[in-house]
């Protein structure tokens, strides 16, 4: 027993060492986007930070939503985003799951430069949006009377750019539309494409749609932001998905399926002319070699002989 397990355990941290390495070599050929797509998050978040500034609070707005659906109190106020976290940590652990698992459908840093460019564009028309109209937020902590509901003036520039914890827990302005939104929906949809439990896929949307529920009952934001999210996010990701190249299919054997890098193409380009192959593919023909002679297309060649002078 003790024998096996050391044996599994010798296999996965070989294969934990095998797709580390692949994933670092995607990564150093892939970083700028990585980069750039972290940046940009945190941007995203000065950008929330900053309209909180402008924020005045005032009387909730009418809403559907809020008609329908029960207020949920500021007790219970924590549950959309248990919700919410549960949805973000599964995503992320499922991205890496080809470290553990045999079964490898996508490279950990090619998903993860694609999801960074569904945000980052999601993002972007949030930002337009919020800082267009501010309107009053409908959050416990942003009705009149709280001391959150504004901001004071900065002491100091240091303290614009520091937005954690609390520009990310009590912010107030940045409504249309909804970031919870933005995040489950792209992770979703990535998930709906690339993941393989038809189950959980089921699942994942109608734990969305739960959510949804869950941010208006909690009164996070108003029906709007939500409504906005649905329509907004699935259209910049569709559009945004038939631009991006496609990513490679691990199923058919993950070495073949890795960028090929300048030095590699010419390697496998002189490993194919010494087989006999060029490196075009109207070239690739069955060769066999008889007496000195290639023989091409399964077509024999025949061969000259000389027998008593004849």
């Amino acid at each position: 027993m003790s024998f096996y397990i050391g044996r599994e355990a010798s296999k996965l941290w070989k294969r934990v060492c095998a797709e580390t390495t692949t994933e670092l070599n995607l990564l150093i050929e892939n970083w700028k986007y990585v980069l750039g797509g972290l940046i940009c998050q945190y941007i995203h978040g000065l950008a929330a930070r900053g309209v909180h500034y402008f924020h005045r609070p005032g009387p909730t707005l009418q809403d559907v939503g809020f008609f329908l659906l029960p207020e949920l109190g500021q007790d219970r106020a924590y549950i959309s985003e248990t919700v919410f976290t549960f949805v973000f940590v599964s995503f992320i652990s499922w991205t890496f799951h080809p470290f553990i698992f045999k079964s490898k459908k996508i490279y950990t840093v090619l998903m993860w430069c694609r999801v960074l460019a569904f945000l980052v564009a999601c993002q972007f028309l949030r930002i337009v949006t919020f800082y267009s109209t501010q309107l009053p937020g409908p959050n416990y902590h942003c009705r009149e009377g709280s001391k959150l509901a504004t901001l004071p003036r900065p002491d100091n520039l240091l303290a614009v750019f520091i937005i954690f914890p609390r520009g990310m827990l009590y912010g107030c302005g940045d409504l249309i539309f909804s970031s919870h939104m933005i995040f489950s929906l792209v992770f979703v949809r990535t998930y709906q494409k690339y993941g393989t439990r038809r189950f959980i896929k089921q699942c994942a949307w109608l734990i969305v749609v739960i959510q949804s529920l869950l941010i208006i009952a909690s009164r996070k934001h108003y029906t709007v932001d939500v409504v906005v999210a649905w329509y907004t996010v699935n259209l910049v990701v569709y559009f945004i998905d038939h631009k991006l190249p496609e990513l490679p299919d691990r199923s058919g054997g993950s070495a073949l399926l890795l960028p090929l890098s300048k030095d590699s193409r010419t390697k496998e380009e002189n490993h194919k002319l010494l087989n006999g192959n060029s490196g075009d593919a109207t070239d690739w023909r069955l060769r066999t070699q008889v007496n000195g002679k290639i023989l091409e297309d399964g077509k024999t060649v025949h061969v000259e002989t000389v027998i008593n002078g004849v």
